[in-house]
């Protein structure tokens, strides 16, 4: 187990301020070290940035997890190490002979059991472990929504909001509200376009319906604020345009490229591979092209990635015998394959319908449950998150300050599981940056 990634922990001397990322395998005392911790932190033993002390109770020590059955099982050892510290400090038991730990936190409050500060120590941790039903050991939902709660005024929300597992009602009629308000008032060439992605609602739903909690991570979608029938048939004529110039010219290069190789493979000596370069290969491939070239409403180009390969100048070259110098080849070989470099880069309007869906869809999810005061538990983080935006202005920052009053020091539980989301709301209250000590 490492601590910043470069030195060995020493969970008795790790300084106790700033931001501290610790490392660890699976199974090397992870759990272990969180209580560690916990009990220096209710004894306000060592190094706090330079400030005296300050014993904290389990109330004030926020302990982050991801999941129930993790914050059961970390408060029961918490729990059980507080009880453990209790009596050994007051002389009633000892360390286990391994447990280097505590044996040198016991030495660092003198040498007498009936001493003043080795009793203090033994009264705050028996009071801590009596006091571990209050602990602060959450997940990190259940923790946004007692934020949430706790915090109404600050952080904008109502006090009699409700909180729904279940939001495919919500959820569907959010999906229902864009795609009439989006789709109804196309005119025809823009409908039938957006008809050949999503032939209905269902078929949007299923496939917006997994972005939704990831929009943010998206991007702006490329109509900005503008409905559809506003952006896309401007966006649908653009593409037509850039499509039509990548086509022009490929009806007839097509026929030359095909004649090349025929000329080439008519030779006595033939440096081609006929296993791998054969007519009746090739002249499939040439007409899909040819095809492709002469038809503007089709966009893509229907070739098996072996033909798309073996027609550019690399996919010659592995057709050739061994030993056999390439051949110089026409210019329209590596035409084709800059064709294809071009053609991954034109924006499918599938992705783009996708993206815009996904901002509209959840923009309107947010709106009717704001309205109707119901909210899932996956809102939890963003509306905290929210809350603390500096967009926000004075109430963010009392919210901040609030929280911190309350919670002066985090232990994350599993810190690689965070989300860029998650991570975003620890830093807009501790702001890891500002206190990397590392």
């Amino acid at each position: 187990m490492t601590e910043s990634s470069a030195h060995l922990l020493d969970p008795l001397t790790l300084p106790l301020a700033g931001s501290r990322l610790i490392e660890a395998s699976a199974g090397t005392g992870k759990t272990w070290t969180i209580a560690a911790l916990y009990l220096r932190l209710v004894l306000g033993h060592g190094d706090h940035g330079g400030r005296p002390a300050q014993p904290l109770g389990p109330s004030q020590i926020l302990v982050m997890t991801f999941t129930r059955a993790a914050t059961r099982e970390l408060s029961d050892r918490i729990r059980a190490r507080l009880i453990e510290a209790a009596q050994c400090f007051r002389g009633a038991a000892e360390p286990a002979p391994h447990d280097h730990f505590l044996h040198d936190l016991i030495a660092d409050h003198g040498d007498d059991p009936a001493g003043e500060v080795r009793s203090q120590a033994a009264y705050r941790l028996a009071l801590a472990a009596e006091a571990m039903d209050e602990a602060a050991v959450h997940t990190i939902d259940a923790w946004c929504q007692r934020m949430l709660r706790e915090h109404a005024f600050d952080s904008g929300n109502l006090f009699n909001e409700a909180l729904v597992a279940d939001e495919a009602e919500l959820l569907a009629q959010a999906m229902h509200d864009v795609w009439r308000r989006e789709v109804y008032p196309l005119a025809t060439p823009s409908l039938e376009a957006l008809l050949a992605v999503w032939p209905s609602v269902a078929v949007m739903q299923q496939q917006v319906r997994p972005l939704l909690q990831q929009a943010e991570l998206l991007g702006e979608d490329t109509g900005g604020r503008a409905a559809l029938q506003d952006w896309l048939p401007g966006w649908l004529g653009y593409r037509s345009q850039a499509l039509a110039q990548l086509k022009a010219g490929w009806a007839e290069r097509a026929p030359a490229m095909r004649a090349w190789l025929a000329a080439v493979q008519a030779q006595k000596k033939s440096p081609f591979d006929g296993r791998r370069l054969q007519a009746r290969y090739y002249n499939d491939w040439l007409d899909a092209l040819t095809e492709w070239a002469r038809d503007p409403a089709v966009e893509r180009l229907d070739m098996t990635d072996t033909a798309l390969h073996r027609l550019t100048p690399a996919g010659l070259a592995d057709a050739l015998k061994a030993g056999q110098p390439e051949p110089t080849l026409p210019p329209m070989f590596d035409e084709f394959r800059q064709l294809q470099d071009d053609l991954a880069h034109l924006e499918p309007l599938h992705a783009t319908l996708l993206l815009h869906a996904a901002h509209r869809v959840a923009h309107r999810l947010d709106q009717l449950k704001r309205r109707s005061a119901r909210f899932g538990f996956a809102d939890l983080q963003a509306r905290l998150d929210r809350a603390l935006s500096p967009e926000v202005g004075e109430a963010g920052e009392r919210l901040r300050q609030s929280i911190l009053a309350q919670y002066p020091v985090a232990l994350i539980d599993e810190f690689q599981d965070t989300s860029p989301l998650q991570y975003r709301l620890f830093d807009r209250l501790y702001r890891v940056a500002d206190h990397d000590l590392s």
